[in-house]
């Protein structure tokens, strides 16, 4: 009998050491609250809706978060007819809160603009929330810069911030 509970408590003993060493070598996952989002760790895109500060439709976008924390953002109003800019890369990180940040740049080709007449670069930052239901809020924040300057640095001119909120696309 005194060998049995020797036994159970030498097995329990091991059983606490082995998913010890596999916390060990899976540290992200094994300390990590943020996997539980699509957005984390695996990628994901979601269709979004973005409004202005009043809750005025605006456009639409996909945006996706790649597992390597690069992203991209495609704009339902890029290219034309009314604006000419490009698709949007860049990358995003979690924010330690259970959601993230984002940065991303494009081009716009609109020569003869009255601010940047020789086209300029577009720096969006955002902020994203998670939801439960798997689609996620947040805000974004246009800040344009003349061609030749650094878009990552200070400056710019800031556009706008909107509001966002996106389902996960699913296949």
């Amino acid at each position: 009998m005194k060998h049995l509970r020797l036994g159970a408590k030498f097995g329990a003993l091991t059983l606490i050491v082995a998913a010890g060493c596999v916390a060990l070598l899976h540290p992200y996952k094994a300390t990590a609250n943020d996997d539980d989002h699509p957005g984390f760790d695996h990628g994901a895109s979601y269709l979004t809706t973005v409004t202005d500060s009043n809750g005025n439709f605006v456009t639409r976008t996909v945006i996706t978060l790649h597992a390597d924390q690069t992203m991209c953002v495609v704009d339902a109003d890029s290219g034309g007819p009314n604006y000419f800019f490009t698709g949007e890369l860049g990358s995003w990180k979690p924010n330690g809160k259970g959601g993230a940040l984002g940065r991303t740049l494009d081009f716009d080709f609109f020569v003869g603009h009255p601010a940047y007449p020789n086209g300029d670069v577009a720096r969006v930052d955002y902020t994203i929330s998670f939801q439960n239901d798997g689609g996620i809020v947040g805000t974004h924040t246009v800040t344009t810069f003349p061609l030749q300057d650094n878009p990552l640095g200070d400056g710019g001119t800031t556009l706008v911030t909107s509001n966002f909120t996106g389902q996960l696309i699913t296949p």
